[in-house]
């Protein structure tokens, strides 16, 4: 085999390929290996920004004796599987009606997917706008339809600024869903409709026999990708609710954020690196069981 050549001098394989990986290494090793160690280990400490002290446990015991943060984990938890199961149904209905071939499919694509290359907070800015109690085009068109007794503070009522959260974070999103839907879909082989067909699966029938098992990978992957993502809700709170009313839109990310770096924040930062460990380990988790109950299904199927 060739070695590779660096100007005059000879690499060995091996060598080469460690070179062209190393970037990539040092890339890795600076911005997401070292900031989980470190935090792991400020999690042990009181650290507030400038100095720090071993303190043990003290965090962990503490955050799961605080109703304030054992609430975000639950606002968190509700949602994470009210945006996945929206995501998912909204994408894969989608993908159902645009995976078919006629005249303008692609625009319609296009259009359902454009959301979810936006920024979040550009989105909650946008959205944000438009659910403003007075000058909102939400409340004026419900007002312009004589529907005045719909008209809520979508932002400021504790039941519908959660659902506001979810909708908006669902419409950005399905369409992302939707394109790995189609994808998967796409790679059905159509013999087996026109088998099936003839073996009576049409209509309703022949969605749950054939194509809901064959489009299992691309359920997992959705699903997994939505959890991991969703776990991780921060930038449509902060922009729509800041975590309110009260804290009833908490989350976990936006509480770590305000426990260091907010307007109200105490710099508790070695109690928010505790949080964020514990809200590593329980991603890590969840996605290792779904991802093995997920794939044990396709092989069911």
């Amino acid at each position: 085999m060739k070695p590779y050549r660096l100007g005059r001098f000879k690499l060995g394989y091996e060598l080469g390929w460690l070179l062209f990986l190393l970037p990539a290494l040092i890339f890795y090793l600076c911005f997401s290996l070292f900031p989980m160690l470190s935090s792991a280990y400020y999690s042990f400490t009181d650290w507030n920004g400038v100095t720090s002290k071993f303190i043990g446990m003290d965090n962990y015991a503490e955050m799961f004796a605080d109703r304030m943060i054992l609430t975000a984990f639950w606002n968190t938890a509700q949602f994470t599987v009210t945006i996945t199961v929206l995501q998912n149904l909204f994408g894969l209905l989608l993908a159902l009606l645009l995976v078919r071939r006629f005249a303008g499919v692609n625009f319609m694509r296009s259009m359902f997917f454009l959301p979810s290359i936006f920024s979040t907070l550009l989105i909650g800015y946008v959205w944000s706008f438009m659910l403003e109690p007075n000058i909102g085009v939400v409340n004026n068109l419900l007002a312009s339809l004589h529907l005045e007794r719909l008209q809520v503070g979508w932002l400021s009522d504790p039941f519908w600024a959660k659902w506001v959260i979810s909708l908006v974070t669902t419409w950005q999103f399905m369409g992302y869903s939707m394109v790995i839907y189609i994808a998967g879909l796409q790679s059905i082989n159509q013999e087996l409709y026109e088998y099936g067909q003839l073996e009576g699966a049409i209509g309703f029938k022949k969605f749950i026999q054939i194509t809901f098992p064959l489009v299992a990978p691309a359920f997992t992957i959705n699903i997994v990708l939505s959890l991991i993502g969703n776990l991780q809700i921060f930038n449509q709170i902060y922009v729509l609710t800041g975590g309110g009313p009260g804290y009833r839109t908490e989350s976990v990310a936006s509480m770590i954020y305000h426990l260091g770096f907010g307007s109200g924040g105490s710099g508790r930062w070695g109690y928010g690196s505790a949080m964020s460990i514990v809200l590593f380990l329980f991603i890590l988790l969840l996605t290792t069981v779904s991802v093995t109950l997920l794939r044990r299904r396709e092989v069911e199927l």
